[in-house]
């Protein structure tokens, strides 16, 4: 399965803007700048388990199937229901007020996620 995996970030661009939008205060998005972030990704058939690892013991896990309702946790803590979908070997997550966006490109994962306009990417070399 294309997504299975461990992954940790490598590279980031516009966190403090997004992480803003997300109205996270500015000490918790200090601490939470430049962290080595793993996501863990089981994928089986349609059904996938998504858990992001945070230094510390941290963590927030999905489970959801492509394609059926399901409650997704965002990265700022928020929760709201939402049906994820796979458009050609993309996965998208889309709401009225959060969109995202998982690929595989070049054997890492690719995440942008956008909020109110704001957009976020995270790039995720592979460990496992």
């Amino acid at each position: 399965m294309a997504f299975t995996g461990k992954y940790e970030i490598e590279s980031e661009k516009n966190f403090d803007e997004f992480m803003k939008r997300l109205a996270l205060p500015s000490d918790a998005i200090d601490k939470a700048r430049n962290l080595k972030i793993v996501s863990e990704v089981k994928q089986d058939g349609q059904n996938f388990t998504w858990s992001l690892q945070y230094p510390g013991g941290h963590s927030i896990t999905n489970k959801f199937t492509i394609g059926k309702e399901c409650d997704i946790e965002t990265i700022g803590g928020k929760k709201f229901k939402a049906t994820v979908q796979m458009e050609g070997g993309k996965m998208v997550v889309s709401s009225p007020h959060y969109h995202h966006t998982a690929e595989i490109v070049d054997g890492k994962l690719v995440e942008i996620s956008t909020v109110e306009g704001v957009s976020y990417e995270r790039v995720s070399k592979r460990l496992a």
